[in-house]
């Protein structure tokens, strides 16, 4: 207690992994080591982010209902040993997890250090999907629930084909290991019904907790931007967005891809700050190389969430593990002791975040969007494809790159939102799209909007059904053209591109022969079997303009096409000028008080121009224009 004092510590995130401990048998409860470690916290003032405990059953449960064991797709059993080792839809697992949540929120309720509820952690990390016996009969419910009849399933699913035709809702099985590649849509459908069944073992505790204390606020923490889970469909049930962040020292890039995650846990929260649950003080143990976070990195990537709309900086661990797994993850007390770099430096952080509590409650504002939607990632990357090596986050981040880099905020979207708020929205790869979706984007752009599509979007719809009448079809009159063939490039390959304004140019990935249809051309193809076709194409449509391309540009033509496509929408970026690997974000509060955060990426200081006026939070004198290697400024905007 005494050491979180000096650390600063005001919330831990308590019992996640302590199912063993309290149940050491089964029915046998012993919380008192746990009530006095909740009762030492509320005499310190340490709040309490109670963890229900079910990330991880105890082995007895294994012994006593091996039926609880999560199967691959192959049939292997999932066995006890790490963590996670339970299958989702097993009523028997729910059932003790049930009872245990029950036991600890009837004991806690009312307990003063009790502010927010942890349920479960990190679903999916390692049990996304089970293939059981058990899951298969609640795949076959859930499929129920969807189509109603088996006639309605064999129409999405399109089981003409490959004589996959079923007379009954018990022929269906998960996409198990088979002879050749599985039906599309019953993998997308797998992938939907997979996501849910994790969603329903969070409400199930949800309810429970909701029950025994029904003003406490419930969370869970989201794993980075996690393929498994929809987490658009999760978002609605959290009372506030938790995250857990680990972005890769090694990685010179790694902080972009921070940002773009953090730009989607706000906007999850529809701009309400969120909660960092998680972040290394220095190490992880799990990837094949661990770097640990050089001095000053850790307060640069602590600010960053908190300029991205957090309103926490929390961590894992607390004190490092002599044993298990994690032994080697580091932790804001290490193997070293408090006369170490990690704790001197959480420590020094926790005494300037004290400091700054005018930053609590304010919120980011974006004027441009990017679109993601989770079915139509787990479409795009199913196989049987013009090319199996297109990658939904690898697509995001080509084009949110670019916007970091301006210095432009951005939200991360689903397509379905409303989009009237956004001056500019780009679309990276929406592969899958229903009707409605497509509409919601058409209106957009006619309603005065300015809509960036790039290749293979508007492909197909919910059930994976080519959308007939000309790709891409729903977006055909919108776009002003209609792609006759994908052509996918050679892995490695590339093909020249020549801009209407003399710039020339790369493209990579992918190609397609497309026929306008109205659109002006802004870059053709110069090489190869599409030399002096379209590439890149601008259509004004109602009010608003959409734009196309059919390869993916180099990262320094992207750059240019998006700066100019965003002026071109009027959406001005945080600071007009500033050197590269500079984060600008603003953060506004009820009040109408703006603050600037400036964060400095690189190993060496840089001079930036800061705004007139602007003054220094913690100072209150205008800030110094250079800003630190690895240097954070605050500034309140004039």
């Amino acid at each position: 207690m005494a050491l979180m004092r000096e650390a600063g510590v005001t919330m831990v995130s308590l019992g996640i992994f302590s199912w063993a401990n309290v149940e050491a048998r089964p029915g046998e409860y012993d919380f008192g080591w746990f009530d006095r470690v909740m009762d030492r916290l509320a005499d310190n003032d340490v709040a309490v982010c109670l963890a229900t405990m079910t990330a991880s059953p105890p082995p007895w449960l294994a012994k006593l209902a091996p039926e609880t064991l999560p199967r691959g797709a192959d049939g292997t059993v999932l066995w006890p040993g790490g963590r996670q080792h339970y299958c989702p839809s097993s009523p028997v697992y729910r059932e003790h997890a049930g009872r245990l949540v029950d036991r600890l929120a009837a004991r806690y309720a009312g307990h003063p250090a009790l502010a927010l509820w942890h349920i479960g952690n990190e679903y999916g990390c390692h049990v996304s999907a089970c293939y059981c016996d058990v899951s298969a009969a609640a795949f076959q419910d859930w499929l129920r629930a969807r189509y109603g009849g088996v006639d309605g399933l064999n129409e999405a699913w399109s089981t003409a084909f490959w004589s996959q035709r079923y007379d009954d809702f018990d022929e269906v099985l998960p996409p198990r290991v088979n002879p050749a590649f599985a039906n599309p849509a019953q993998q997308l459908d797998f992938q939907r019904f997979s996501s849910d069944a994790l969603l329903d073992c969070f409400l199930m505790e949800k309810e429970i907790v909701r029950r025994h204390t029904p003003d406490v606020p419930v969370t869970t923490n989201l794993l980075s931007v996690w393929k498994p889970v929809d987490f658009f469909a999760w978002a609605s049930h959290q009372d506030v967005i938790s995250h857990d962040s680990y972005p890769d020292p090694h990685d010179p890039a790694a902080h972009v891809e921070a940002a773009y995650n953090y730009d989607l846990m706000r906007s999850l929260g529809g701009g309400a700050p969120w909660l960092l649950m998680e972040q290394a003080p220095s190490a992880v143990n799990w990837r094949d190389r661990n770097a640990p976070k050089g001095p000053g990195r850790m307060r640069l990537w602590s600010y960053q969430a908190i300029a991205r709309g957090s309103d926490s900086v929390l961590y894992f661990q607390w004190r490092q593990s002599r044993g298990g797994a994690e032994r080697f993850h580091s932790a804001m007390v290490p193997h070293a002791g408090t006369s170490s770099r990690t704790f001197r430096e959480v420590s020094a952080l926790g005494a300037e975040l004290a400091g700054l509590p005018e930053l609590l409650g304010s919120r980011v504002e974006a004027e441009a969007a990017l679109v993601l939607d989770w079915s139509s990632w787990w479409a795009l990357e199913t196989d049987s494809h013009p090319a199996t090596d297109l990658r939904q986050q690898e697509a995001n981040l080509a084009h949110y790159r670019p916007l970091w880099e301006s210095r432009i905020t951005t939200d991360v979207v689903h397509p379905a939102a409303d989009l009237s708020a956004y001056k500019l929205v780009v679309v990276p790869n929406l592969y899958l799209v229903d009707e409605a979706t497509a509409a919601n984007l058409v209106a957009y752009v006619r309603g005065g909007g300015h809509l960036v599509v790039s290749f293979f979007s508007g492909i197909v719809d919910e059930c994976d059904r080519i959308h007939l009448g000309g790709y891409p079809a729903p977006f055909r009159e919108l776009l002003g053209l209609h792609v006759e063939e994908f052509w996918p490039l050679a892995h490695d390959g590339e093909v020249p591109l020549a801009l209407t304004d003399g710039h020339t140019a790369t493209g990579t990935l992918w190609s397609e022969w497309l026929t306008v249809e109205g659109a002006e051309p802004l870059a053709t193809f110069t090489g190869g079997e599409l030399a002096g076709r379209p590439a890149i194409t601008r259509h004004p449509h109602g009010d608003g303009v959409a734009y196309y391309l059919a390869t993916r540009p180099d990262p320094t033509t992207m750059g240019l096409l998006l700066r100019r496509f965003a002026a071109e929408a009027a959406v001005p970026p945080v600071l007009p000028t500033a050197p590269a690997g500079v984060e600008a974000t603003v953060r506004r509060a009820e009040d109408g008080s703006r603050y600037l955060f400036l964060l400095n990426h690189n190993p060496f200081a840089v001079t930036v121009p800061v705004p007139a006026g602007a003054r220094d939070v913690r100072t209150g004198s205008a800030p110094e224009p250079e800003v630190a290697a690895r240097g954070v400024v605050i500034a309140r905007l004039g």
